[in-house]
C-alpha cells in the first residue's frame, strides 16, 4: 500500500514557542506522517527541555528555488542550488518517536537568546516557510501546518512581509486568497487582512467582496459542508442602517451578496457586526465573512486561542496554522500549549481528504 505524503510542519521562530509546541505535538502522537522544516538543534534542545522521548533526525537539503519576492539563503551568497528544492526522503518507513527535520537553512547558534527579537531566527523562520511552499507546490507534502513567526524578527532579518499569508500567496503565485480563522464554534473569513483601518474603506469593492464570499463557500466545502450558509457582515454600525451610517452596504456589499446568490452560493446579509457572530455560534450560519481584521478575529480569539486554527484559503495547497503568536514571554520555559498546533494538523488532514 502506497505510503501517504507527509504533512509539512514549519517550526516558526526558534526564539519563540515554536520548537516546544512542535515537540509536544509529536510527543502526543500525530495522526499522520509529518516532516518539520526547521532547525534540528533547536528541536533537540526543546526535546531535552521537555524531557520528551523523541529523537531528531536531520534530512539533508539541496536548497530551494529562488523565486520573485522570496530571496533565500542561496541568494544571499551561500552555496545553494537554484535547481529546486530537493525531495526529502519523507516517511517511507516512519519510525515512532522520530522527528524528521529538513535542513533548509544553516544551523542556528545554540546560544540564541530565548524570547527576544533576533534577525537570525526571523530570517530562518522565513526560509522554513519558503522551503515548505516549494515542496507543497511540487507535490512532495500534502499540506503545510505553520508554527508562529515573529514579524519584528523577520523584518530584522531583511524580510518585509506582514505575515505568513502574504508570503504563501506571493511565493505560490496566488491572486485570490483570504485568511480564515476557525474553532469549534465559529468560522470567520476576512475581506481585508493586514491593512490600516483607515485603508479598509478603499479596499471594500464589489470584486473584493465577491472574492471573499466565493472563498468562504469554497473553504466550507473543503471542510465537508455540502451547502454552506455564508453570512456577510456589514462594515458600518448597524450594517449602515439603510444608509444613515454609510453607503458601503447599499452600494458594494449588498450587490456582491446578490451576485454570489446568482452563482448558486447561499449568501446572506449584510448583517450588523454586533450580532452576526452570536447568530453564527447558535447555528444560523456556517461561516461569517468579516470586513476587516479585528471585526472578525476578536470574536474568534475571545473564545480562546487554544483550539483556534488559521487557514489560508485559495492556495493551490492546504495551509493551516496556530491561532497565536510566538509568545516570547513564556518561550523556552516548557509551559507552551500545543493544542492549537495539533488542531491545525488535524484540520489539514481533514481538508486533504484523509
Amino acid at each position: 500500500m502506497k505510503q501517504p505524503l507527509p504533512v509539512g510542519i514549519t517550526m516558526g521562530d526558534a526564539a519563540g514557542i515554536g520548537p516546544e509546541i512542535v515537540v509536544q505535538a509529536y510527543a502526543k502522537g500525530l495522526a499522520a506522517p509529518a516532516i518539520v522544516y526547521g532547525d534540528a538543534g533547536a528541536l533537540r534542545r526543546a526535546v531535552e527541555l521537555l524531557g520528551a522521548r523523541l529523537e531528531v533526525e536531520e534530512i539533508p537539503d539541496a536548497g530551494h528555488a529562488v523565486q520573485a519576492g522570496c530571496p533565500t539563503a542561496a541568494s544571499d551568497g551561500n552555496d545553494g542550488s537554484d535547481a529546486g528544492h530537493a525531495s526529502p526522503p519523507g516517511p517511507a518507513a516512519p519510525r515512532a518517536g522520530v522527528i524528521q527535520v529538513v535542513a533548509c537553512h544553516p544551523p542556528l547558534p545554540a546560544d540564541l537568546p530565548p524570547g527576544q527579537v533576533d534577525a537570525r531566527a526571523g530570517r530562518a523562520a522565513y526560509e522554513y516557510v519558503c522551503a515548505a511552499i516549494d515542496d507543497a507546490l511540487a507535490g512532495r507534502i500534502r499540506a503545510i501546518v505553520t508554527a508562529p513567526l515573529n514579524k519584528a524578527s523577520m523584518h530584522a532579518g531583511g524580510v518585509d512581509y506582514p505575515g505568513h499569508t502574504e508570503i504563501l500567496a506571493e511565493r505560490s503565485g496566488t491572486q485570490d486568497f483570504a485568511m480564515m480563522l476557525a474553532n469549534r464554534e465559529l468560522r470567520v473569513l476576512l475581506v481585508t487582512i493586514h491593512v490600516a483601518l483607515a485603508d479598509v474603506f478603499a479596499r471594500i469593492t464589489l470584486a473584493s467582496e465577491l472574492r471573499a464570499i466565493r472563498l468562504a463557500h469554497t473553504a466550507c466545502r473543503q471542510m465537508g459542508i455540502a451547502r454552506p450558509r455564508v453570512a456577510v457582515a456589514g462594515l458600518n454600525p448597524h450594517a449602515g442602517e439603510s444608509g444613515k451610517f454609510g453607503r458601503e452596504e447599499i452600494d458594494v456589499i449588498g450587490p456582491a451578496i446578490q451576485a454570489a446568490r446568482q452563482e448558486g452560493i447561499d449568501a446572506s446579509g449584510p448583517w450588523p457586526g454586533d450580532t452576526i457572530f452570536m447568530r453564527a455560534r447558535r447555528g444560523d450560519f456556517d461561516i461569517v465573512v468579516a470586513q476587516y481584521h479585528d471585526q472578525g478575529l476578536i470574536p474568534v480569539k475571545y473564545l480562546g486561542v487554544e483550539e483556534g486554527v488559521n487557514v489560508t484559503v485559495g492556495l493551490p495547497f492546504v495551509r493551516t496554522s496556530v491561532d497565536h503568536g510566538t509568545a516570547f514571554d513564556i518561550a523556552w520555559q516548557g509551559v507552551a500549549d500545543p493544542t492549537s498546533l495539533v488542531v491545525a494538523f488535524d484540520l489539514a488532514l481533514a481538508m486533504t481528504g484523509h
